[in-house]
């Protein structure tokens, strides 16, 4: 790492104190940031930021986002603001308005979204009154997916709830399913062209600054914002994100469809919902619950509390 001014290195330990509630994971140090900030930030209050952002442990990609966005926000304002994290849209170069490529809109609230391993959970999640569930069926029998999506798009035929099928886009196309749900790796190999111009919608998984402005690129019909706390349901390559950054993306991606997922319970949920987004999506809190019933009915009950204030 390049020597630093004392003024950088004061700012960059003061904005990670300020903001400590961001942190993820173990806190970073000095010496264990083999990264540079990019030399457009040298010299600058910004790049103070940068390693203000990577002391909370933000990967290099966030750290550019943040820093970045901080610059806008002060050429915006005419003043660098040291105690106000950059949550504006314009700040971030994000579109107000949806154009002729946005995905078909979902409701911007999914309310409680159940994430389930094949089409006999998604009927039992339409029998219990769940408004949104995604299958994600795992096979590399290509006949197996046909018939699990298929069973799980008439599974909720004539019912209120939204099916998105995780990944299999062309078997959700062609069995008429609501919508299909990517992952970052994903979006790079599905045609979303054809999942456009066939009417679904279309939800995004994020994990950090750079993947949601990817996203957002995109317009999709919500975007996925984890994961909030550790989960051993996916190897992720990112911490968790917790409650701090997801409310700062929460309040930037206002306006949006926005979905939290990762590790969250009964338990979790209120804290979860208080930072702004419009549905929470469980795995295990449902599909391990001893009284899945029970269990649907108490998140159910809790995301309507805090959805109706």
């Amino acid at each position: 790492m390049s020597t630093l001014s004392t003024d950088t290195h004061v700012l960059a330990t003061a904005l990670a104190e300020r903001f400590k509630d961001l942190q993820t994971g173990e806190p970073a140090n000095w010496e264990s940031l083999p990264h540079t900030a990019p030399t457009t930030l040298k010299e600058t209050p910004f790049e103070a930021v940068w390693y203000g952002a990577r002391l909370l442990g933000f990967v290099p990609q966030d750290a550019d986002c943040i820093a970045h966005a901080w610059q806008a926000q002060t050429q915006r304002t005419g003043n660098f603001d040291a105690t106000c994290w950059p949550c504006e849209a314009q700040d971030f170069s994000l579109s107000p308005t949806a154009t002729s490529k946005a995905f078909a809109p979902c409701p911007a609230s999914l309310g409680l979204y159940a994430v389930l391993p094949d089409a006999q959970w998604v009927a039992r999640m339409v029998d219990l009154g769940v408004p949104t569930v995604q299958l994600r069926f795992k096979s590399d029998n290509t006949k197996s997916i046909q018939q699990e999506v298929q069973a799980a798009v008439k599974a909720v035929e004539g019912s209120r709830t939204h099916l998105f099928i995780n990944d299999h886009w062309q078997v959700a196309i062609d069995a008429g399913a609501y919508g299909v749900h990517l992952g970052q790796e994903d979006m790079e190999l599905a045609s979303l062209d054809a999942i456009r111009t066939a009417g679904l919608r279309l939800g995004l998984s994020s994990h950090g600054y750079t993947e949601m402005l990817k996203a957002c690129a995109v317009q999709p019909s919500y975007l996925a914002l984890g994961a909030v706390f550790p989960t051993t349901l996916k190897r992720m390559a990112t911490a968790p994100q917790g409650l701090g950054r997801l409310a700062m993306y929460a309040k930037l991606m206002h306006g949006r469809s926005l979905v939290a997922i990762g590790g969250i319970d009964l338990e979790r949920l209120p804290a979860v919902m208080q930072t702004g987004v419009g549905s929470a999506a469980f795995v295990r809190a449902i599909t391990a619950a001893t009284d899945v019933s029970q269990a649907v009915a108490q998140l159910q009950a809790c995301l309507n509390t805090h959805l109706q204030r």
